[in-house]
């Protein structure tokens, strides 16, 4: 048998193309947080709040499908690289009721008890009144949501992430169009306030979904899906994907919890922690967007070499790739502390909320670092190679027995400063590193997860 040559130009032309792609629709899909922040914020700091409170419980939904996501793109980038079009057709059809199921959950739980829900972050009573305004209409955003975001992961893991930057360009323009009219009052509107940011992110969301619904079942020559194809459910490879998606669920859902958590230890601290937790987050993301990025583009590069029957190209893939993770984060976390203050100037939010971001972008400046390495080598290197249970174990243990008990010993009954609370809460990001770094660099998380195309749906392949 002879040996695929090892070449880091062979590695980086199939790596570095899906991580621009990625990474700028991730950016754009930034900023259009961003722009709703500023906006928001230009309106009131207590809209800028409530939205921040709604916008986490958005994330906890994102967690959750990036989860699912996940395991679908694990799978598929494994039968991709064996080009078995069937295979994958079947598992994102899995996948996407999953997902779905996931935001009408999230849909009736904002509609029973709504009022209960946002209690939970914060009892600041002027932050509350806009959230519940926020999520009324947001709640909607859910369900699409849950599809266009999977179909998205669907598309990465055959190497066609371009659709994802067309949907969040299309997104970032109409977002911000309809912010500045409907939030202010602009083009013969009526100011709307936060209600009339909520509608704006509702008519982006639909449009994203008829994008990426019109490119899988129009124009993708790669799988050719049809809409029965998405309808169908064949329950051969169910067991397959619960095996690999039901860890990294488990670990997205548990994210999302830790850090609604997280914000609402913030909140019951104070209102402006809330708006600064707020501005210093989608800054951290944008500057360290790339970094984490790599966590999606290096799991496709692994699995498809997986399932190209590769082994022998893993080890040195895994190298080259680990120096580009420290090489984005020491750059992301530069970037970060040079520019905080210019950045957080773009804000019109009182001095206290500004001097609070300003600290808490100072904090994130330190974690970036350990950020962009241990998340790509935990969620793209060691998952995309067939062990997802990893990331559950790691992300759990370090977040629920010493980042949430230490936080909330620190706001409630330490009394320490925000700032304090807040290297608390990102301290895991360093320490993570350690074991993530042991886990990769020891090679016992190749597997190979595809089914041997003979037979029909035979036992896995060890």
């Amino acid at each position: 048998m002879i040996k695929t040559q090892w070449s880091p130009k062979t590695l980086f032309r199939q790596f570095f193309p899906l991580l621009v792609v990625i990474a700028l629709q991730t950016l754009l899909s930034l900023f259009v947080n961003l722009v709703d922040n500023l906006m928001l914020g230009k309106y009131s700091e207590d809209a800028l709040s409530g939205a921040a409170i709604v916008n986490q419980i958005h994330f906890m939904l994102q967690m959750l499908v990036g989860g699912i996501g996940t395991g679908v793109m694990v799978l598929n980038s494994q039968y991709w690289g064996k080009r078995r079009q069937d295979p994958i057709r079947n598992i994102i059809a899995i996948g996407l009721k999953f997902s779905f199921a996931a935001g009408i959950i999230f849909f009736a739980v904002l509609s029973l008890i709504p009022g209960k829900v946002l209690l939970l972050f914060t009892d600041d009573r002027a932050t509350l009144e806009q959230a519940l305004e926020y999520v009324l209409i947001m709640r909607w955003t859910y369900l699409s949501y849950s599809i266009s975001s999977l179909l998205m992961y669907a598309m990465q893991s055959v190497e066609t992430a371009f659709i994802g930057t067309i949907m969040s360009g299309c997104t970032i323009i109409i977002n911000a169009v309809l912010n500045y009219a409907f939030i202010f009052g602009n083009f013969g509107f009526a100011p709307m306030g936060i209600t009339g940011a909520a509608i704006a992110t509702l008519v982006s969301r639909l449009v994203e979904l008829a994008i990426i619904l019109v490119y899988i079942l129009v124009f993708d020559k790669k799988l050719k899906i049809k809409l029965l194809d998405l309808l169908r459910f064949d329950r051969g490879y169910l067991r397959d994907f619960v095996k690999v998606a039901l860890p990294v669920m488990i670990t997205g859902s548990m994210w999302g919890i830790a850090q609604a958590v997280q914000t609402s230890i913030l909140g019951h601290v104070s209102a402006m922690a809330i708006a600064a937790n707020s501005i210093a987050s989608v800054i951290y993301q944008i500057f360290s967007v790339f970094g984490m990025s790599c966590a999606n583009a290096s799991s496709v590069v692994i699995g498809k070499t997986v399932g190209e029957g590769k082994i022998e190209l893993v080890r040195p893939y895994t190298y080259a790739l680990q120096l580009v993770f420290l090489a984005f984060g020491i750059i992301s976390g530069i970037s970060l502390f040079v520019f905080k203050e210019q950045i957080v100037g773009f804000y019109d939010v009182s001095e206290e909320t500004r001097r609070l971001a300003i600290s808490f972008v100072t904090v994130l400046s330190v974690s970036a670092v350990g950020s962009c390495y241990e998340f790509p080598v935990m969620s793209g290197i060691i998952a995309g190679g067939g062990d997802t249970k990893f990331a559950a174990i790691i992300d759990n243990s370090f977040m629920w027995l010493f980042t949430i008990p230490l936080s909330a010993i620190s706001a409630f009954v330490l009394k320490w400063p925000p700032e304090y609370t807040f290297i608390c809460l990102k301290a895991d990001q360093i320490l993570k590193c350690i074991p993530n770094a042991i886990k990769c660099n020891r090679f016992r998380w190749i597997k190979v997860l595809t089914r041997p195309e003979e037979d029909g749906l035979p036992k896995l392949e060890q």
